[in-house]
């Protein structure tokens, strides 16, 4: 029990400032819980929804777009009763009509259609035959006053709300008068109505007719066990209900003109937890929360401004000092405690102490590096100097065989002289780019030479991957290289009529492990020659002898594949890491 206790205060360990509002909170928790139920018993009596009040603001909210439905109705009944003085043949119902839509731009059309649904005159001056529309037969032969929604073609096809008015003349139905406006208009009245508040109209017959949002999903505001015909009958009325989204809402329907539309409005719950709102219940009922969220703001204000601050200021000035900023002996803290000041000094003492033993590491590290870089120039110039003196001997000695000797130990000297001038150079001692080291070793190696009296020269070409090794693994890769090399000049094929080459290559066959190649062409038994024309000169041996012994150094494994016209060496070996000391010690 003790060691889940230690790992939860482990995984949680709050804050001086969250530890004293907890405190104040539980403190005055007896005082809350006394208000809460006084308030709770006042607001049970007053938890009633005002179903007047909901059906007084869905009223108000459509009361713009009730206004263009009515401002068309009235409108189509005025032109309804001036159409027939009208002298359809000589354009003046055409006039009339175009300044009628004119002078009210939320209209879209208006029009006067006969009794053969014949359009006569129109705003736009358009004549059509709409008996083949059946779509909108019943309302033009209607005797009532109809209002409905249609895309209608002789008006380009917008969706409109239409009203349409019957004309009649002697008792007679002469036509209907039409007038409509774009659902756009009414959708865009409806979109501005307050955000919490989901409209639609719809009419008697239960179509939907415009909404704030007038897309595919716009029945998903809608009630979901209620439909818009059954409401229609009804009329005025309140409920409560979930909507197709699943969300609980509060609904209220009122008709807006005459009962062919009407209004839905959906609004959010008014008392969902049994609270009534309003100054009274909102203050008796929130008073013990403010206190406690007062009382929290208290006790955070006064420690953060005493300590939590200073203590910020001193983690923040921990995490530059981690992130490498030394500069931190001028910083201070702002009115601070005495017992947080004491703690910032001797910070800014901790960090004076390390950054003076941190100077004097980088000192002494500079100082080895530079003394290790002598060292390695100094080596250079020594094995250059041991190499002059093996040139010298190899001009000065007669016989072939001691000349040849002598060249194969000067190509291991230069070899190393490269090492120690690559490690000279470079910048960065701790790992070595075996690419350009090889590189420059196979420069300086003598493989450059004419086979034969008539000039032809051994073709090389190198293939070095940009790969990097430990020092430790550069003499015993450089000194593997330079003597597969000097084999691979020996044995290339030094017989006439042929070309001789030589192709030394470096990759990595992984991440941590690498790969040299050595091949070089191979000329057909029996036709090598030595220097006029004697028989080719043996080998002792010991290049094979170093070889094996290099690949053992660098903990790789060998593969020789001899083709009749080529030789190929391949050796793979890993990254070796450099050891600490200490670990070379322990060992």
């Amino acid at each position: 029990m003790k060691m889940r206790l230690a790992a939860l205060r482990g995984l949680w360990t709050p804050n001086l400032a969250l530890q004293l509002g907890i405190g104040l909170s539980l403190a005055i928790l007896p005082l809350g819980f006394v208000s809460v139920y006084q308030t709770h018993k006042v607001l049970e009596e007053r938890q009633a929804l005002s179903g007047t009040a909901l059906l007084e603001q869905t009223q108000q909210a459509v009361s713009e777009s009730r206004d263009i439905i009515q401002s068309a109705l009235s409108t189509a009944e005025t032109l309804a009763i001036t159409v027939p003085v009208f002298d359809l043949a000589e354009g003046t119902c055409d006039a009339v009509m175009a300044r009628v839509v004119e002078e009210n731009p939320i209209y879209s059309f208006a029009g006067f259609v006969d009794a053969d649904l014949d359009l006569i005159c129109a705003s736009n001056g358009g004549r059509q035959d709409l008996s083949n529309l059946d779509s909108i037969r019943t309302e033009l032969t209607s005797r009532q006053t109809e209002i409905l929604m249609h895309p209608l073609e002789f008006i380009g096809g917008i969706a409109t709300v239409s009203v349409a008015v019957p004309v009649f003349a002697d008792g007679a139905l002469r036509g209907t008068v039409w007038v409509a406006v774009p659902i756009a208009a009414l959708n865009k009245q409806l979109s501005k109505v307050a955000p919490d508040v989901d409209l639609v109209l719809f009419q008697s017959e239960g179509e939907i007719v415009a909404t704030a949002e007038f897309s595919d999903f716009r029945r998903s505001v809608l009630p979901a066990s209620h439909g818009l015909r059954d409401l229609a009958e009804v009329g005025r009325q309140t409920f409560r209900d979930v909507n197709q989204e699943g969300k609980t809402r509060d609904f209220a329907v009122v008709p807006i003109v005459s009962d062919k539309v009407l209004a839905l409005g959906s609004w959010e719950p008014r008392n969902r937890s049994g609270f009534l709102p309003g100054y009274e219940g909102t203050f008796a009922l929130y008073l013990p929360l403010a206190m406690w969220v007062i009382t929290i703001m208290v006790a955070y204000v006064g420690v953060n401004h005493l300590v939590v601050r200073h203590v910020r200021r001193l983690r923040s000035w921990m995490r530059l000092y981690a992130a490498g900023r030394g500069d931190l002996d001028t910083a201070r803290l702002d009115k601070a405690p005495e017992e947080l000041e004491v703690v910032a000094e001797a910070f800014r003492a901790m960090t004076r102490r390390l950054s003076e033993q941190e100077r004097r590491l980088e000192e002494d590290l500079h100082e080895k590096t530079v003394l290790l870089r002598e060292v390695h120039h100094r080596v250079k110039n020594n094995l250059q100097l041991i190499s002059s003196m093996l040139n010298m001997q190899i001009r000065a000695t007669g016989s072939q065989e001691a000349k040849h000797l002598l060249r194969r130990v000067q190509d291991r000297v230069m070899a190393l002289s490269a090492i120690h001038r690559y490690l000279y150079l470079a910048r960065k001692l701790s790992l070595v780019r075996a690419d350009t080291l090889l590189e420059d070793i196979i420069q300086q190696l003598v493989i450059v030479g004419t086979l034969d009296d008539s000039g032809r020269q051994i073709t090389v070409t190198t293939a070095l991957e940009p790969v990097e090794i430990s020092p430790d693994q550069s003499v015993p890769l450089s000194l593997l290289t330079t003597e597969a090399a000097i084999n691979a000049v020996k044995y290339c094929g030094m017989t006439r009529g042929a070309d001789a080459w030589i192709n030394i290559a470096l990759k990595a066959v992984s991440e941590d492990r690498f790969c040299l190649s050595v091949v070089n062409s191979r000329a057909p038994e029996g036709s090598l020659e030595g220097e006029a024309g004697d028989a080719p000169m043996e080998g002792s041996g010991l290049g094979s002898k170093l070889i094996e012994s290099f690949v053992s150094q660098l903990n790789g494994t060998l593969e020789i594949n001899t083709q009749p016209d080529r030789y190929e060496l391949h050796v793979v070996f890993p990254m070796t890491w450099p050891v600490p000391e200490e670990e070379e010690e322990e060992s």
